[in-house]
């Protein structure tokens, strides 16, 4: 198929028509700020632009159903970001906008597809807050919306070809997953997991609540945040802190979903835990999470600091003893918020760091930074490696020998680094262990480390 002359592209998604004659190409220039949707002719190899779609930062990373052909051959539908949140459209197959189906600031996080039949489409969206989603039904004629899950939380789908029925998973931070077969209406027709037993084992144990709260740092922006408070909680008494944290484009880590882990555990032995979603992160609208392009880094430390300075005012926070920990990107801004905020932190641990952006996946690192040698400072200023002599804290560094996704090569540059400045640092290696840093006694040994390293240290 005719893809067009430029060599440094991406062709990141390929797929059928409604027919057998003709492919539809999505092609994503190199700083990923273009998009073009080619229809090809698979016999000829022919093709020819069907719609295009430029953004002055990035194009969102393109999703298998990105971009849905109807039955009838006369349209398709596709999501954007064009009005400064995640919507769906509905375009002609001569590439012209029929109509905008979805508006408002609860943005669209995956179509599932689109009935022909009953003139609908399903999707997954927000539900008034980047905590919460839900799944809808939309006609397409009146754009008459119906809400088709009816448990308010952490909603996902899968429906039928016919989309005639649908398995719903839903959990919040009080429900573990529950999973039902309900029909196109929404009627819940069968349960399928209940998760009973778990239930059951789980009210033997005094678990910690998650609370949900907003911060509105000193610029005037709310942040999400959760806070685990320590069992038997004493707001007479001061507690240590450990800041967990993602902190990646567009990712959200404040959730109302059922995430028990070594976050309860924490707060079960004393220690309150506290996560906040900075700028960046997902959910709050293109302006909110693309005003880090170009400078990974800089923001989302600014508001991870200035949240831990906020917890050091609370009556019940221990000021000296806040520290600072997350796992891929996570583990980037756990180090860098060590080095940069010495006066906040106590101690931080970065498992699977990246340290430098110019050793990270290509695709991703200039989707959101663009090209190295146009943006040298973008990259350089906010990689930890060239922060490692204002560490002060304590610092544990892990990462596995086997890394597929964020090379070893990060950490080893860190430690030499963090070696040359004569700053002294705890290191831990996986062999041959991945990303995922798993199998066998791997996971055990890792979080019985990693909770070692809490006690001594904060």
């Amino acid at each position: 198929m005719d893809v067009g002359s430029e060599i440094d592209q991406y062709i990141p998604r390929i797929q059928w028509l409604n027919n057998s004659n003709q492919l539809s190409v999505i092609r994503l220039n190199r700083l990923q700020n273009k998009m073009d949707i080619l229809l090809a002719d698979v016999s000829t190899g022919e093709s020819k632009p069907l719609y295009t779609e430029v953004n002055k930062y990035y194009i969102p990373e393109p999703t298998d159903n990105l971009i849905t052909f109807t039955d009838d051959g006369k349209g398709f539908i596709i999501t954007s970001e064009k009005s400064g949140y995640n919507q769906i459209y509905l375009y002609g197959m001569d590439g012209k906008l029929i109509k905008q189906l979805t508006n408002g600031t609860n943005e669209v996080i995956e179509v599932y597809g689109y009935d022909q039949k009953g003139n609908r489409v399903f999707f997954k969206a927000f539900d008034e807050s980047p905590l919460r989603s839900a799944i809808y039904s939309l006609k397409v004629d009146n754009l008459e919306l119906v809400k088709l899950s009816s448990n308010t939380g952490d909603n996902s789908a899968e429906f039928s070809k016919t989309y005639k029925y649908f398995i719903l998973s839903f959990s919040n931070t009080k429900t573990p997953t529950y999973i039902t077969l309900n029909n196109d209406k929404g009627k819940r027709m069968r349960v399928l997991v209940e998760n009973s037993q778990l239930k059951t084992i789980l009210s033997n144990y005094d678990i910690p609540d998650k609370e949900f709260f907003t911060l509105k740092t000193s610029e005037g922006v709310q942040l999400n945040g959760y806070m685990i408070k320590p069992l038997n909680f004493d707001p007479t008494k001061k507690y240590p802190v450990l800041m967990t944290q993602y902190s990646g484009p567009g990712s959200i880590s404040v959730k109302d979903n059922w995430n028990l882990g070594w976050d309860q555990y924490l707060a079960s032995i004393g220690y309150m835990v506290v996560c906040i979603d900075g700028r960046g992160t997902g959910g709050r609208g293109e302006a909110f999470k693309k005003m880090t392009y170009g400078q990974l880094g800089y923001y989302e430390t600014m508001d991870q600091i200035e949240a831990a300075r906020y917890l050091q005012s609370l009556n019940y926070v221990d000021p000296s003893r806040i520290g600072i920990w997350g796992w891929s990107y996570g583990g980037y801004m756990s180090s860098l918020c060590l080095f940069k905020g010495a006066d906040v932190f106590r101690m931080a641990i970065a498992v699977a760091p990246v340290t430098n952006w110019r050793y990270y996946d290509s695709v991703y690192t200039e989707r959101f930074m663009g090209l190295p040698h146009d943006n040298p400072l973008g990259y350089d200023n906010n990689s930890p490696i060239n922060h490692a002599e204002k560490l002060k804290g304590k610092l544990l560094v892990v990462h596995g020998t086997g890394d597929d996704n964020v090379h070893v090569q990060n950490s080893i540059e860190l430690v030499e680094k963090l070696v040359q400045a004569n700053k002294q640092f705890d290191m831990m290696f996986y062999p041959d262990k991945n990303h995922g840093i798993y199998g066998g006694n791997t996971t055990f040994h890792l979080f019985t480390k990693l909770t070692n390293y809490v006690k001594e240290n904060l």
